[in-house]
């Protein structure tokens, strides 16, 4: 089958297409069958009161978690020097090439973070950014001391 082939049959697909038997007849019985008979009122089931105490625990359990998560995380992290804060920070390459061309690069996002910083300088997003890239420069920095 070819392309033209399926173009002609998209364009058959257009078209209006009849049901080959009258589909409201079936419905209307079935509506008025539905209407004849006697429905008794259905009995109201019970409300189950054991998931409240449940959904309260797992609720609980889950703040308590995301917060000793947020604790462990705050404690853990390393803090980034302010020594790789400064301006001579940035002229720093190591021997490795390797290692070189991703000091280039974090160079690059640090400085552009800073620029941007200065345009929004109460965003707490590029605050966090900047931190993360700083130690991100102070784990290479320890990588290539590391290396030699």
């Amino acid at each position: 089958m070819n392309e033209f082939e399926w173009r002609r049959q998209l364009r058959e697909l257009r078209r209006p297409l009849a049901p080959r038997r009258d589909l409201w007849t079936s419905i209307e019985a079935a509506l008025d069958k539905a209407g004849r008979i006697d429905a008794a009122p259905m009995p109201l089931r019970a409300r189950p009161t054991h998931r409240w105490p449940r959904l309260l625990g797992a609720g609980l359990a889950a703040a308590l978690l995301l917060g000793a998560g947020t604790l462990a995380w705050h404690r853990l992290r390393p803090a980034a020097t302010p020594a790789f804060a400064q301006a001579g920070a940035a002229r720093w390459r190591p021997a490795d090439p390797r290692l070189a061309g991703a000091a280039i690069e974090l160079d690059a996002a640090r400085m552009e973070l800073q620029l941007a910083l200065r345009q929004a300088p109460h965003s707490a997003a590029l605050q966090r950014l900047l931190e993360h890239t700083e130690l991100q420069q102070a784990q290479l920095r320890q990588l290539a001391d590391r290396a030699g």
